[in-house]
């Protein structure tokens, strides 16, 4: 297939850019570079420097090719910002897709993968999350997520258009060659910032509420490793169907606490990890931790976490 993919400079979009050039399909990655890095474009793919707030560049960029599917990855992601900052984030998030659908639907592009987010459940009452479970996010960034996959559906309806919505949990780890992983600034993510106090390139991690009604009483996560990911990316965008929208939680299944996670560093690098209690963040959800949504679909055939386990991540 001929692939366009939104964000593929980012660290999700980046890893899946690479799996799919290794499975024989062609690829353009259409980023600002706001947050994503040109160097992490994989070889093979065709790239385009440009804002999705641009119609007119992205009409020129959907006309010029034929594509098969668009996988959109750009988007904001912190969900302390997007407490700060809504309106940048419904802007980006929601305002930004509505201008890639009214192209797809112009240039006659009717497959779609979206990356979506655990965040659309908010707080559950049970465990685990299950796709079916009632959508409540409690941040800006869960809830232009949760609009965006509403408006899938009515695309479904409206034009045929076959979308897959990925809800993962928290992707983690690198590329075993080391060619690709995070690279964010400000880092916000766990494991980055536990390894660079490792490294030494800071004094301590800070954990952010330690009272939570959990066993040790920091949250739980869901990790899934950023290859296992991009596999179900690529597994979804070849099960597409046309005119249906669908959704699918990735995860492993297990969660993990904070502490744990640092436990697991401590274990792996040898080095004492030095922790910092701090309070709560608001709009974070006490546990995150989903089924294999993915693994259990007929058409989504044999996928399966092959790399998360925390001392791979």
């Amino acid at each position: 297939m001929n692939i366009f993919i939104t964000g593929g400079a980012g660290y999700i979009g980046s890893a899946t850019a690479e799996a799919l050039l290794k499975a024989g399909h062609h690829v353009t990655v259409y980023d600002s570079l706001v947050t994503g890095h040109r160097p992490a474009v994989p070889e093979g793919a065709k790239f385009i420097h440009a804002e999705l707030s641009d119609s007119l560049a992205l009409a020129i960029a959907l006309k010029e090719d034929k594509y098969d599917a668009v996988m959109h990855f750009a988007a904001f992601l912190n969900v302390g910002e997007s407490v700060q900052r809504p309106l940048a984030y419904w802007r980006n998030n929601v305002a930004n897709t509505l201008n890639l659908l009214e192209s797809m639907e112009a240039h006659g592009v009717r497959r779609f993968v979206f990356s979506s987010t655990c965040a659309v459940y908010g707080q559950p009452d049970e465990l685990p999350i299950v796709e079916d479970l009632p959508k409540a996010p409690i941040s800006p960034y869960g809830c232009t997520k949760l609009s965006v996959e509403w408006m899938l559906q009515n695309c479904a309806v409206a034009w045929g258009l076959g979308s897959i919505a990925l809800r993962y949990f928290n992707a983690a780890g690198a590329a075993e060659d080391g060619s690709l992983g995070e690279d964010h600034d400000p880092e916000i993510h766990l494991i980055p910032l536990v390894l660079r106090v490792a490294l030494g390139q800071r004094e301590s991690i800070p954990v952010f509420g330690t009272d939570y009604p959990t066993p040790d009483g920091s949250c739980i996560r869901d990790y899934i490793h950023v290859d296992d990911l991009a596999e179900a990316h690529l597994r979804a965008v070849e099960a597409v169907q046309p005119g249906e929208f669908e959704a699918f939680n990735v995860g492993t299944g297990r969660g993990y606490s904070v502490l744990e996670i640092i436990a697991a560093a401590r274990e792996v690098t040898q080095h004492p990890i030095p922790i910092d209690p701090a309070p709560r963040r608001p709009s974070h959800a006490i546990v995150e931790s989903g089924t294999r949504g993915l693994a259990g679909r007929v058409r989504l055939i044999r996928y399966n976490q092959k790399r998360s386990s925390p001392n791979n991540l």
